[in-house]
């Protein structure tokens, strides 16, 4: 990459940035630096606006604090990287309605629902028969 599009390409990461978060910040020195940096460790602009974003939402829920989108601690690349991972992470199982192809195979602790009905019979059978034991024999 020449200095001319490196130049061009922290010109248009920057204003990315700066329309995303409502800032108008000055592009001097220390931020090109910064910017350099981001986009050398192979940051790219549509992750900044996945992290930016996903900061807004956490900041309008108030579990993140606003100083998370300075543009000082947004560009400390470890961090970035965190938060770009966390706001990838799946908190929900897929839903039951996800079509499953027949040859995935198939989870112990999840079993189809046809399944589940005849372990759930099984399973009853089993607890009536555990029930009589422990009861003895009924006299009539």
């Amino acid at each position: 990459m020449q200095d001319n599009e490196i130049a061009h390409d922290v010109k248009d990461i920057h204003r990315l940035y700066c329309q995303l978060t409502g800032q108008q910040l000055t592009l001097r020195y220390d931020r090109v630096r910064l910017w350099f940096e981001f986009l050398r460790a192979g940051f790219a602009p549509h992750q900044l606006q996945h992290v930016v974003r996903y900061l807004q939402k956490e900041i309008r829920a108030g579990r993140r604090n606003v100083g998370a989108l300075k543009l000082s601690n947004l560009l400390q690349l470890d961090r970035f990287e965190e938060d770009l991972n966390i706001s990838q992470v799946r908190l929900h199982a897929p839903s039951a309605s996800t079509p499953q192809s027949s040859d995935t195979i198939s989870d112990p602790k999840h079993p189809p629902p046809a399944d589940q009905q005849r372990l759930r019979q099984l399973a009853r059978a089993a607890f009536l028969r555990f029930r009589e034991q422990i009861r003895g024999p009924r006299h009539s």
